[in-house]
């Protein structure tokens, strides 16, 4: 089967070029002009690689990184951006895109990076999580999740989770033991349409230490880093 690309990019011509030449080394591509139209595209179909213009309207390259972030923890993302500083490549990397191209930049880089994405891989199993957005349960320490009824065995026994609660559980499973800032929660669990204030995240935290840790002032599992975000380390340590 033909690797699909979802490519987004505003500005019609240039999207319609760089689809055309993806096209004829073999891909499939699927276009959208905005993040709002990427978005919906991105959950109706599967892709192998995404590439995401970072100024485009209505959400922006980087929020539509992390939402796919979300769900699709291995799919190479590269970023296109007429931002030449180097905080701006660190900021879209952060984001969780793998590679980051300079425009104007030469087709033949584009394609090589496309390539050489697709090719290798890149993504490495985390040994210590057991956990996959496919998989419906994860354990971590002697806490279990079901992510088809949403029920749960903790420190404070048998539970039902919330809908927002799984998502923030989710999106700590897929990223153990990276720091997550509160501004990247916000945008990955609750949304875009919706942006509720960064107390919510800590208080959705709170109610999973409340259901998964003996101690709640010294969590195991959930732990605060001062002045970035929090960590899920599952190992406990």
């Amino acid at each position: 089967m033909k690797p699909r690309i979802l490519l987004m990019e505003d500005k019609a011509e240039f999207r319609a070029t760089l689809a055309m030449n993806l096209q004829l080394e073999g891909y499939v591509v699927k276009e959208a002009s905005d993040g709002r139209e990427a978005l919906e595209i991105f959950d109706s179909e599967h892709f192998d690689l995404c590439i995401l213009d970072v100024m485009v309207p209505e959400i922006s390259g980087h929020q539509v990184c992390e939402r796919i972030r979300l769900k699709e923890e291995k799919l190479p993302i590269i970023f296109l951006s007429a931002m030449t500083m180097t905080q701006d490549r660190i900021n879209g990397l952060k984001c969780g895109a793998d590679d980051y191209v300079v425009k104007p930049f030469h087709l033949e880089e584009l394609l090589l990076k496309v390539e050489r994405h697709l090719r290798k891989g890149i993504w490495m199993e985390n040994p210590q999580s057991s956990y996959s957005s496919d998989e419906k349960q994860f354990f971590f320490g002697e806490n279990e999740v079901n992510f088809d009824t949403y029920e749960g065995q903790g420190a404070q026994g048998t539970f039902t989770l919330t809908k927002k609660e799984a998502d923030l559980l989710k999106l700590f499973f897929d990223h153990p033991n990276e720091i997550l800032s509160r501004e990247r929660i916000l945008h990955t669990v609750w949304g875009y349409n919706v942006y509720p204030h960064s107390r919510s995240v800590d208080n959705f935290v709170l109610f999973l230490r409340q259901k998964f840790e003996h101690d709640t002032k010294n969590p195991l599992f959930f732990r605060s880093v001062r002045g970035a975000g929090y960590r899920f380390t599952p190992d406990g340590a």
